[in-house]
């Protein structure tokens, strides 16, 4: 993957030579603060240097590995072992020492489940880590359950014991959806997709307690299903096994080693497709953002940038990565950006909301979320107000490597074009695109491809990643800053 990666960096403008170590230094640049630019020019140079066509370029690689091997770059294939090859070769080439942590991976497996509702087959999908049946199958009668599947009262007016539930998508984790199930007696769960055409996949997580099978139907089936419930029988062979893979860091050789702004991306794609958008794109422009930047870039505090594995099957490449640092070494973290989703076809422009301005997500706890993470919103959103683009909020749900960094007390921030759910009306007046569509249609299926990436939102997003990395890089203070390290808390999540 080296001629592949060298390619890439000549078009986006960057040297492929390697630089020689600068001399070691634990908590100081190797570069005299005098000369350092200030913020606001470095955060402006960096925004400029990261360009659409370096990124579509990028895209084009990661595009080649998923056609390669099977159409998608998932945990545990070959697509992804030459998505971490590609990227840490680029990184090589730019002079960073680059590390390829490696971890176990309970890593799910499924056959396609064999469904019956009334003696007439049904085409489902397997959740990953959903547990199997034996030979025999699981039978029951199918229970329709009001509200979404996720509380104790959306049970109160069901007898689901020794049944098979089914539950609308929607409102909280598709574990949170099982846990419920299992607890109130099911012997399975049927989740009907709440948006049209084929079901996205989906994952119970890998920190689950998975105890029931799990599938997931369409919304047309589902709505079927519901209307008249038969009995239901399903066979499916499912488990757990167990593999190994890769995170790739990466972090400059000057800048402050106390004070690290982290940034990073997620690099696997689900099974059914190669993963362009979700997430190739976020991961092309931390990777450009690292290429332009350079090893030893002029900067006051050190950036780290993280490629995370497994983040398809429940966010364990940044789970596992954070767990394994101290309370010291997470204390030298003073942020950490998260980029996933930046080129949506039917693009929002997001920012995650820092600040807790918007609506909690119904029946769910809010998050605690850390101190200095509205600073780093009001940092994306002054961006794209720059750029002609006017944001909007998006919750803290767990469903992206935030997850880990918040709950041990880092602030956060990150940029998205949005996932599958519709653009309203509302969105489409302020952003232009097509109303009662979905932000990407192509989400988690085959179809996520680079010739459907909106290459404008890709470049004003990917330009913004670069545009606040530089800018913390820079300087963590001020109305947008996040606390000074005596004043950061942390607290470890215990391995699980």
């Amino acid at each position: 993957m080296a001629t592949a990666a060298a390619a890439a960096l000549a078009a986006s403008g960057c040297s492929t030579g390697v630089e020689s170590p600068p001399a070691a230094s634990s908590t100081t640049t190797s570069t005299s603060t005098s000369v350092l630019p200030d913020a606001a020019t470095y955060s402006a140079q960096m925004r400029d240097a990261v360009t659409p066509d370096a990124l579509m370029a990028h895209l084009a690689e990661l595009q080649k590995i998923a056609d390669a091997n099977g159409g998608n770059r998932a945990i545990g294939t070959p697509g992804y072992e030459q998505s971490v090859d590609y990227v840490a070769d680029a990184l090589r080439a730019q002079g960073f020492d680059v590390e390829t942590p490696q971890f176990d991976l309970s890593f799910p497996f499924a056959d396609d489940p064999a469904v019956t509702v009334g003696g007439s087959p049904v085409k489902a999908e397997p959740l990953e880590y959903t547990a199997g049946t034996s030979p025999e199958g699981v039978a029951g009668r199918l229970v329709p359950v009001g509200g979404l599947g996720c509380t104790d009262s959306d049970y109160e007016q069901a007898d689901v014991e020794g049944a098979v539930v089914l539950v609308d998508r929607g409102r909280c984790p598709f574990g949170e959806k099982q846990t419920a199930a299992a607890d109130h007696g099911a012997v399975a769960i049927i989740v009907a997709n709440n948006v049209d055409g084929e079901s996205p996949g989906a994952t119970l997580g890998g920190q689950t307690e998975v105890t029931i099978p799990a599938v997931m139907v369409t919304k047309s089936d589902g709505a079927r299903l519901r209307a008249r419930p038969e009995p239901v029988t399903i066979e499916m062979n499912a488990g757990v096994r167990t593999v190994q893979t890769r995170n790739v860091i990466a972090q400059t050789r000057t800048g402050s080693t106390e004070n690290v702004v982290v940034v990073g991306g997620h690099l696997d794609s689900v099974p059914a497709g190669p993963g362009i958008n979700d997430d190739g794109s976020g991961v092309v422009a931390v990777l450009e953002t690292a290429l332009q930047m350079g090893s030893s870039p002029p900067v006051r505090n050190a950036v780290r940038f993280g490629f995370w594995a497994a983040e398809e099957v429940g966010l364990l490449g940044s789970a596992n990565y954070v767990q394994s640092l101290s309370v010291d070494q997470l204390k030298d973290i003073a942020m950490y950006l998260n980029f996933d989703m930046l080129g949506s076809p039917n693009p929002a422009y997001f920012t995650m909301d820092g600040d807790q301005s918007a609506p909690p997500v119904p029946e769910r706890e809010p998050p605690r979320i850390p101190e200095g993470s509205a600073g780093i919103e009001r940092t994306l959103v002054e961006y794209l107000a720059g750029a002609g683009k006017t944001a909007q909020d998006t919750a803290f749900a767990g469903s992206s490597d935030y997850d880990s960094f918040i709950r041990v007390g880092i602030p956060v921030g990150g940029i998205s074009s949005g996932a599958d759910s519709d653009m309203t009306a509302a969105q489409a007046e302020l952003w232009g695109g097509q109303a009662g569509r979905p932000y990407d249609p192509n989400y988690h299926r085959k179809t996520d491809t680079v010739d459907r990436i909106d290459r404008t939102a890709l470049g004003i997003n990917g330009s913004g990643a670069a545009y606040a990395v530089a800018l913390y890089s820079q300087d963590l203070g001020g109305r947008n800053g996040v606390p000074a390290r005596p004043d950061r808390t942390r607290h470890p999540v215990p391995k699980s």
